[in-house]
């Protein structure tokens, strides 16, 4: 079921796996604000429906904002996820090599915080991180 969508998100939640999956949103500089309430909306879902299991899909996703924000937006969004009852995060990968690159960078950063208290693992295909949310 679709529990929120509004043109940068859409929160799809599956009450029999426990899985919200999350399209992660194109980050541009004009949007950033608007991506920070987006994301904060889904932080807020996961609290709401004390959800366990998260995918979100990086794959297409375009940014066009610096590293810093990229690196902040992504350590703000862990630490709020850090609030929730979340145990899994399974992320599927940009296709830019580039682009997962700076991610892994920035996924080092976040478990060196310390602030991390679910597991979290990358793929490449939907298939495989649905199956792993799943065990």
């Amino acid at each position: 079921m679709i529990l929120h969508h509004n043109g940068l998100i859409k929160l799809e939640y599956s009450p029999a796996t426990d899985i919200l999956q999350v399209n992660y949103p194109d980050l541009y500089s004009y949007q950033l604000t608007e991506v920070r309430h987006s994301l904060s909306i889904m932080v807020e879902t996961i609290r709401n429906y004390d959800v366990k299991r998260l995918l979100l899909d990086a794959s297409v996703t375009s940014i066009h904002i610096t590293d810093e924000e990229n690196s902040e937006l992504n350590l703000n969004l862990a630490r709020e996820l850090s609030k929730t009852r979340l145990q899994k995060v399974a992320r599927i990968h940009p296709l830019s090599p580039l682009r997962e690159s700076i991610a892994q960078k920035n996924i080092e950063k976040i478990f060196h915080s310390g602030i991390v208290p679910y597991e979290l693992k990358t793929f490449s295909h939907r298939t495989e991180a649905l199956s792993w949310l799943l065990n």
